[in-house]
């Protein structure tokens, strides 16, 4: 290691590089032009940005030495992470970081709008002693709902518990046995609604997740209940926000984050009475700059020493022959756990795996994290890759095993996942025909269509009009049908109807859907 050389292109705090130094070559080369880095990056065994360095194709292609690129932060999005895998480079960010740091400022921002704190300073500054106008509430014995509990949530919980709060948590991808071992009383988001004094959003921004606190949400709030959102501006519908400190429904909220960055000015949220603002703050504090200086910089160390690093977020190292041999199987498994996970879609208990024919006889190490990947990708505020995957299922409360069949039957190979959520219990099956990824398999039912787009899975009685109620309902809203596959057990018993839409199925269609006799089930995934 000490001929390797690291390129630190934008500011790093000092223990960070110091720490770099010890075993490699280190150059800081700080506003590089594209221009600049381009010709520089040649040069370079390893990359540390921050968010100014666009790590763009063009970069990664010319970086003929680069093993690893290194962000001293969360967000990726300045650098080209498909191009990067695709070249073999390890993209590792540093996610726990600043966990600490948007914690505490989470709780900075309940207290001052129980306080009414950044009012009455202004107000002062302007000469007025408004003392009767600015009478707070007091935190202790109140009910802190949470939404999200991964590390963020989880650390607000355990502070908000330390002022005397109430926490209720609700996350749908964690066990109610892992809300309770993190000191919360589980809860669904109908419940955080009704009964929290206060509401904190803390869940990554997913499909699932965006316009999560909307007008719905705000009408069945607490009178008075006051919002805090640390985590990303889209969760939460401003306009319905608005609306509801308007109409008195809530008291206060308390904004970090906001649908586009930098908002305007004339923004009428930040502009409210009740609204606290403040600009992305959450993991800016000295202590969060110099932790994720040293967490990249030992990241960066170990993967240019053959070892493996905690929040790598792409393909980690593999053994050429085995990656030769697994390489049609990771798209199917990543499918296989998307779609089973959006089928269960709650808290996930078990999963497990089993691999038929020669797949049995291999490392399958790979395709285990892959899987896992699938299902906790939208479940989790942390990356999901094939390093850390194990950690954050067990970080969820997922039991997982793995089983091995030497025979598949009517196929070479075939990959079986079941996943309990609940009281329920969800399977699938893949395998690869013609080259091709396809589930093959769902519940009992036998069934065969390739897992990419949008899909509507329905259960239902197996009797003539069933497929023409379906499609004539969809035809009713223009909704394309590109594909339908089905699956029975017995004629005119229970059935399985796949279709594949060209469009997206909006709430009220589904509702239709439910509605025709003698249909049980509806499910939409999207692969």
């Amino acid at each position: 290691m000490q001929n390797m050389k690291v390129l630190v292109s934008d500011p790093l705090a000092e223990p960070g590089l110091a720490l770099l130094r010890e075993q490699v070559s280190v150059d800081t080369e700080y506003n590089l032009t594209p221009e600049e880095l381009l010709a520089a990056i040649p040069e370079y065994d390893a990359l540390v940005v921050r968010s100014g360095t666009q790590v763009t194709r063009e970069v990664l292609e010319a970086g003929t030495r680069l093993q690893v690129v290194g962000r001293a932060g969360v967000g990726v999005d300045n650098i080209d992470v498909d191009t990067a895998t695709q070249r073999g480079i390890v993209v590792v960010n540093t996610p726990t970081g600043n966990t600490r740091a948007a914690a505490e400022h989470t709780i900075a921002l309940i207290m001052a709008l129980a306080r009414n704190v950044p009012q009455a300073n202004q107000a002062l500054r302007q000469g007025e002693w408004a003392r009767k106008r600015y009478v707070g509430v007091e935190v202790r014995d109140k009910i802190i709902g949470i939404i999200g509990m991964g590390r963020v949530g989880s650390e607000v919980g355990r502070r908000a518990r330390a002022l005397g709060m109430n926490v209720l948590g609700y996350d749908p991808f964690v066990t109610q046995e892992r809300v309770q071992q993190l000191g919360a009383t589980p809860a669904s988001l109908d419940d955080i609604a009704a009964k929290s004094d206060f509401i904190s959003v803390h869940t990554p921004l997913s499909d699932a997740t965006r316009n999560l606190i909307d007008d719905e949400f705000l009408r069945q709030v607490k009178p008075g209940v006051r919002i805090i959102n640390c985590a990303r501006g889209p969760i939460i519908v401003e306009e319905a926000l608005l609306a509801a400190l308007e109409d008195g429904r809530v008291a206060g909220a308390a904004l970090d984050v906001f649908s586009v960055e930098p908002p305007a000015a004339d923004n009428p949220l930040i502009q409210h009475p009740n609204v606290v603002a403040t600009p992305h703050l959450g993991a800016s504090t000295k202590e969060a700059q110099l932790s994720v200086s040293i967490d990249v910089a030992r990241q960066v160390l170990a993967l240019l020493n053959g070892e493996l690093a905690e929040h790598a977020l792409n393909m980690p190292m593999v053994p050429p022959e085995t990656l030769q041999v697994l390489r049609p199987y990771v798209d199917l498994t990543e499918k296989l756990g998307s779609f089973v996970g959006q089928l269960a879609a709650g808290q996930f208990g078990e999963l497990r795996i089993v691999y038929s024919g020669s797949l049995a006889a291999l490392d399958t190490t790979l395709l285990r994290s892959i899987v896992l990947k699938g299902v906790l990708e939208q479940a989790s505020d942390d990356r999901i890759n094939l390093v850390n995957a194990d950690l954050i299922a067990r970080r969820h409360g997922l039991k997982v095993s793995e089983e091995r069949n030497y025979e598949a039957g009517s196929y070479t190979n075939l990959i079986s996942i079941s996943l309990k959520s609940g009281d329920q219990e969800h399977s699938i099956a893949g395998t690869i025909s013609r080259d091709e990824p396809r589930i093959v398999k769902i519940g009992p039912y036998r069934i065969n269509f390739e897992p990419e787009g949008r899909f509507l899975v329905l259960q239902n009685l197996d009797r003539p009009g069933m497929i023409g109620a379906v499609g004539m309902t969809l035809g009713k809203h223009d909704i394309n049908i590109a594909f339908m596959a089905f699956g029975r057990r017995t004629p005119r018993g229970d059935a399985i109807m796949v279709l594949i839409l060209d469009e997206d199925l909006p709430d009220h269609v589904t509702n239709e859907i439910l509605a025709i006799p003698d249909m049980w089930d509806l499910k939409y995934v999207k692969i």
